[in-house]
Parts: structure tokens; C-alpha cells; sequence
């Protein structure tokens, strides 16, 4: 892997041999089809967690305690297949080292290649769209594929929270997935759906994926394709908390830094209440 970059997460101060959770930025938007610039997501998350105090009160935990080690960014190719594929094996190295990865994007396309290296038995992705196109604009490898991908190459258990766009062939080919849009979160509120999750995936491992634009856009507007009437941060952060514990890989992907800096604000502690949630979990144990 190939460093580029001086910016690391505030609180990586563990080495690579003794970490246990390693962050991976990939900088790539190579596939964005309407806003550039998710490729400035990883620095910008990055960048903002020095504003944010080590202690994280809802686990009474302190970050700096935590063996975490920031790797910098993959110096990724333009073309997105070879991106995926090298992805996948930056991944499959740090899964074999016994780390746990930990990705910043750059476009949701990059999750083939975590969830390829760590093929995980669910993968769970929160999603403003469902992205279960066969292909798009010419190529598998794009942003708008990765939950097909993911279901027709890793795991069949798909679970999509948060999706309120998608062509109607896609709405018909999430039936055969849990899906719960982001409405029906509204509706039944986001513990009632992490419950029915839970009792359908028990104790199986899980990779977990966010996608910035899974939030209101009129809450988070720095994303690449921004979409209202979404989730809210809060129901983000109930997720993240519920599904760390059982998670094997995340990543939080689709920053575009364009706002004021509240999306990446967002991701930033998002990324850090995952990492807290795991240790936590697990008590604190490699």
C-alpha cells in the first residue's frame, strides 16, 4: 500500500503492528454521475476529528486508548474495476494481518472490493438508492452497481435501509432482499427495523456500509448525490451502535465536501462511535 498523504484520523496513534482497527482512505469518484468531488471525502473526515475531544461519553471510552492506526489513502488508478480490484487487495492483507478495516471514501464503488476481501455472511448498507443496477453508463464497476455486485458476487443477505431512489426494476429486485426505505424507517421508527434486522441475522458476521446520502440531504447537503426526505443522523448513529458489535468491516463512503463541513463532521464521529462500539463490545480484547 503506498501512502500519499500527510492527513490521519486524530486519535490513530497506535502503530500498524499493534493496531487492531486500521483506517484505509480511498480517494476515488471516478463514477460519479452528478456531483464530483467524494474523491476530497476521505481528507475531509480526516481533517475534522481534530475538533472532537478524545472521550466518546456514550461508551466511556477514550479514542486514544484504542489500538487504532491510520494508514493514509491508496494511490488508486483511474479505471474503476482496477480500483475495486485493489481495494480488494489492500483489504484482503490487512484481513490476513488481523486487522479490521476501516474505509473512507471516495464513491460507494469501493465496498465490492472491501466486501470481497472479507466476505462477510450479511452485508448491511445504509442508502439513500438502491444501486442494484446490472450495469451503468457502460461498466459493472460503477457507484450505481455496488449493491448488485455485492449480492450477486459475496452474500445473498442483502439488507438495504434508508433506499427512496431507484429505477422500478430495482424496487422489484429488492424484494428479494430486506429492504426498508426510508419512509418506512420513519414510520416505524429506526429500533423497531434494527430489531426485526437483528432477530434476521442473529449472530453472523456483518460488513457495514454507510453511504453519506443515506441522511437528509437537508441535514448533510455535502454528498455527491444528494436526495431528501432520508434518514436522520440520529437514526445513522442508532445503526452504527447496533451493528458494530457484530460487524467484520466498514466503511463510510460518499463524502463530498462541499457544505460547511457538517456531512464530515458527521462521518467523522460516526466513524468513531463505530470503532467505540466494536472495542466496547468486545471488551475491549483483540
Amino acid at each position: 500500500m503506498l501512502e500519499v498523504q500527510s492527513y490521519r484520523f486524530a486519535d490513530a496513534l497506535a502503530s500498524y503492528e499493534d493496531a487492531r482497527y486500521v483506517i484505509l482512505g480511498v480517494p476515488f469518484d471516478n463514477t460519479t454521475s452528478y456531483r464530483p468531488g467524494t474523491r476530497l471525502g476521505p481528507r475531509s473526515i480526516r481533517e475534522v476529528t481534530y475538533n472532537f475531544e478524545p472521550y466518546v461519553p456514550a461508551f466511556d471510552l477514550d479514542m486514544d486508548q484504542v489500538p487504532l492506526h491510520d494508514i493514509g489513502d491508496l494511490d488508486v488508478p483511474v479505471v474503476p474495476e482496477d480500483m475495486v480490484a485493489q481495494v480488494e487487495e489492500a483489504v484482503s492483507e490487512l484481513v490476513r494481518d488481523g486487522k479490521f478495516p476501516v474505509l473512507l471514501g471516495g464513491e460507494h464503488t469501493l465496498t465490492i472490493g472491501a466486501a470481497r476481501a472479507v466476505r462477510p455472511e450479511w452485508y448491511v448498507v445504509l442508502d439513500a438508492h438502491l444501486d442494484l443496477r446490472s450495469e451503468y453508463r457502460g461498466t459493472r464497476y460503477n457507484h450505481a452497481c455496488t449493491n448488485r455486485i455485492v449480492y450477486e458476487e459475496v452474500t445473498e443477505n442483502v439488507a438495504i435501509i434508508g433506499a427512496r431512489s431507484g429505477e422500478r426494476e430495482q424496487f422489484e429486485f429488492a424484494r428479494d432482499l430486506v429492504c426498508v426505505t426510508a419512509d418506512e424507517v420513519r414510520r416505524a421508527g429506526i429500533h423497531a427495523v434494527l430489531d426485526d434486522l437483528g432477530a434476521a441475522i442473529g449472530s453472523c458476521s456483518v460488513y457495514l456500509s454507510i453511504d453519506a446520502d443515506a441522511i437528509d440531504c437537508c441535514l448533510t447537503p455535502g454528498v455527491g448525490t444528494p436526495e431528501p426526505f432520508g434518514l436522520t443522523h440520529y437514526d445513522v448513529r442508532a445503526a452504527v451502535e447496533r451493528l458494530a458489535p457484530l460487524s467484520v468491516g466498514f466503511d463510510y463512503v460518499e463524502v463530498c465536501p462541499i457544505d460547511n463541513g457538517q456531512t464530515a463532521a458527521v462521518a467523522a464521529e460516526l466513524v468513531r462511535l463505530f470503532v467505540a462500539a466494536h472495542w466496547s463490545s468486545h471488551g475491549g480484547n483483540r
